[in-house]
């Protein structure tokens, strides 16, 4: 059997963000492979005449852009009550019980301004345990004998 078998690019699973009941996003782990090409991708060489060498540099924006779009898949329960412990909002006016749909867009905006949701985005698409196929086991149930 050949490891390269049995790899998987990519897996989704469901996982609650810790603190806001019932906001729970769709999120896709990240394979080293391609957290490289993604970085590859949002790197640019600029050559810097004093030291007549080239530089990589990180083009941030786009790197948050691919990384979100590659990680987060959807999500629920956001409600905009809960904005206000991620980000800076004004909510007036609105109903804060009324979720916020999932967009790419919207996804990069939260990833891009909420510190807390970006660190815990980080933390969680590298875990691999969050990821795991678990197989049922069979629940052994002891049965009693009843004398009559």
């Amino acid at each position: 059997m050949e490891l390269k078998s049995l790899l998987v690019d990519s897996k989704t699973a469901w996982v609650e963000f810790p603190g806001l009941e019932g906001f729970e996003v769709e999120l896709a782990n990240l394979s080293r492979k391609e957290l490289v090409a993604l970085r590859k991708r949002s790197t640019t060489n600029k050559f810097d005449r004093k030291t007549r060498m080239f530089n990589e540099e990180l083009d941030e924006p786009k790197f948050v852009k691919e990384f979100t779009e590659a990680t987060v898949k959807g999500w629920k329960g956001l409600k905009l009550a809960y904005l206000e412990d991620l980000i800076l909002v004004d909510l007036k006016g609105q109903d804060r019980e009324k979720e916020l749909e999932y967009t790419k867009d919207n996804a990069q905006v939260l990833v891009e301004n909420s510190t807390e949701f970006d660190n815990w985005l980080n933390e969680v698409v590298f875990d691999l345990e969050n990821f795991r196929s678990r197989e049922q086991k069979p629940v052994i149930r002891k049965t009693e004998t009843v004398s009559g």
